[in-house]
């Protein structure tokens, strides 16, 4: 339906020139509110009526006309109804709504992709400290991330998938004397414990196998424990190296890939942190008070200035923020996009005056919103109708791996993609283990797998492979219902820019769902395996379609697409 698509707005193109030279522009179809007024609006006549100095019904039954006398109104087109102020609703012929099985069947896997544009993306999320497990909030940033990537590259972008580890700084020495403590025998709540310790169970584990010499092997390092407890040093590489495994685990438990790892620490052995320092003091954007060294990032819109160097000599967290992302920039990534929690939102605008004012001095030319970011609040999560509040091994909180053996990966990437980033979510234990309508990601998987069991019964009464369908008549699909479920998959790629432009990928999930129940009333009003062969092979040709949309859908936000359950 694509091809009908374009047709018909190279048609609305040319009727709208017709009338106000450069108004091509605002041709567009949209989806009515209400599926009876028809399949696609028209509101150009309300846009053009006030420019033009015309009654918008009047310009509107224009408009109509043109459309039924062009060429593609003619062969896609069954009616157009003019309503209210000038809205037109169009009404498309069943053959044109049958044009998305073809499409479908015909490119399976890239139904809904763009060519490749040759632009470069980097997407920063997950980035956890390596102080402790994965927590379920980091888990709802991995399964944004993970999506925001995956709907990028739907529509052409080249996609970097990076992991910021803040490895230096104050809670990496917390870390190791936490350790240090655990291995001289210490525990929390005894004498001596020190007060802003890490109190989880991990601690110990951390500490028993750096007594015991043992070796970590990270992603990218691989580190042995000299077991002397008094060597401070060695005690924080071999924590680090431990976390970074066990946040590997957590990550690989997820399906969660990165092409990078970028050290904090690295931006001080390099020399970048130096440079984007003298940058800004060279932009003229910094001033010392107090002792300290401030950004006047008033200059660029924030409520006040920022402190950059405390009065000990210690930069202030966003300092090194603003020398990774002109880092980013200098690496050829002109489009980056943050994902973080809402606590990170005073760091916006920090961040930005900086890199703005860097930007400046050395003539880089970033544009003033960089970076994107999206922010996402925390997950409650509940089990037996309570509250759950903490692990027995983090301590403190409820981890990503936990979340997932109690339930499955499936699930919790579904679960944690099922709302605007932005919105409080309580992610229900129970019902996501439930085998029942309720549960989101089972009634979406029960619908692919309930058409493979279609499909394979199909195949042994009629001896065809399935890509034989694409040369079946398609004519017996002129039914309501059938007709919905096309318009829905014809949906589809336009669904997936608009969730690419949004940074929303709960788009996707609310999409499975709708054509998830679009097809199970699809298959409660017709009978597909019918003894009519004809009518038989169009409903399977259908009903294959749907699948394969629900199956890309799934794998987009990293969901496994089941044929049986």
């Amino acid at each position: 339906m694509q091809q009908v698509q374009q047709d018909l707005l190279a048609a609305l193109t040319a009727a709208l020139e017709n009338f106000l030279p450069g108004s091509g522009a605002k041709a567009r179809f949209e989806t009515p509110k209400v599926a009876s007024h028809g399949d696609w609006a028209v509101t150009a006549a309300m846009q053009l009526a006030k420019p033009l100095g015309r009654n918008p019904r009047e310009l509107g039954e224009q408009i109509r006309a043109a459309l039924l006398a062009s060429e593609a109104g003619q062969r896609w087109v069954s009616a157009i109804e003019l309503a209210g102020p000038g809205f037109l609703n169009l009404r498309l012929k069943p053959e044109a709504k049958q044009q998305v099985v073809r499409e479908v069947l015909r490119a399976p896997g890239e139904y809904g992709r763009q060519a490749d544009h040759g632009q470069k993306l980097l997407v920063e999320f997950v980035s956890a400290n390596p102080t402790g497990p994965l927590h379920v909030g980091h888990g709802r940033q991995a399964a944004l991330g993970d999506a925001i990537c995956n709907l990028f590259e739907t529509q052409g972008w080249s996609v970097h998938r990076e992991f910021y580890y803040n490895d230096a700084g104050v809670q990496i020495q917390t870390l190791a004397v936490s350790t240090q403590c655990r291995a001289k025998g210490l525990k929390p709540g005894l004498p001596g414990w020190p007060e802003n310790a890490y109190n989880g169970e991990y601690i110990a584990d951390i500490a028993r196998d750096f007594q015991a010499q043992k070796t970590v092997v990270a992603d990218d390092r691989s580190f042995t424990a000299s077991g002397d407890v008094s060597d401070i040093d060695n005690i924080r590489d071999f924590a680090v190296a431990y976390l970074r495994r066990e946040q590997d685990l957590d990550l690989q438990a997820f399906d969660v890939r990165f092409d990078h790892y970028y050290l904090e620490s690295s931006l001080y052995t390099t020399g970048k942190l130096d440079k984007a320092v003298a940058s800004l003091q060279a932009s003229g954007h910094t001033y010392e008070q107090d002792g300290a060294m401030w950004l006047r990032s008033t200059d660029f819109g924030d409520d006040k200035d920022r402190v950059m160097r405390k009065s000990d000599g210690s930069y202030t967290y966003f300092v090194p923020d603003v020398a990774y992302h002109l880092a980013k920039w200098k690496r050829g990534f002109t489009k980056v996009i943050n994902i973080q929690g809402t606590d990170h939102h005073g760091t916006i605008a920090r961040v930005r005056a900086g890199v703005q004012a860097a930007s400046a001095q050395q003539g880089l030319h970033i544009p003033p919103g960089y970076p994107d970011y999206v922010l996402h609040t925390m997950v409650r999560v509940m089990r037996g109708g309570e509250d759950v509040k903490i692990s027995k091994r983090a301590g403190s909180y409820v981890t990503l791996r936990d979340l997932i053996k109690w339930t499955s990966k499936d699930a919790v990437r579904f679960f944690l993609l099922s709302r605007k980033a932005d919105t409080e979510y309580v992610f229900d234990v129970d019902l996501a283990r439930a085998k029942n309508n309720e549960n989101p990601v089972y009634y979406v998987q029960y619908a692919h797998a309930r058409i493979w069991s279609i499909l394979g019964t199909w195949q042994t009464q009629s001896k065809m492979e399935f890509h034989e369908l694409l040369n079946v008549d398609l004519t017996p699909l002129d039914s309501a219902p059938a007709q919905a479920l096309m318009m829905l998959l014809a949906r589809y790629p336009q669904m997936l820019t608009q969730a690419s432009a949004d940074l929303a990928p709960h788009d996707v999930t609310f999409y499975l769902r709708d054509l998830a129940a679009c097809y199970h009333c699809y298959y409660d009003a017709e009978r597909i395996l019918v003894d009519d062969v004809k009518t038989r092979d169009a409903r399977v040709a259908l009903v294959r379609a749907t699948a394969q949309v629900l199956s890309n859908g799934l794998a987009l936000i990293g969901v496994v697409a089941p044929i049986s359950m």
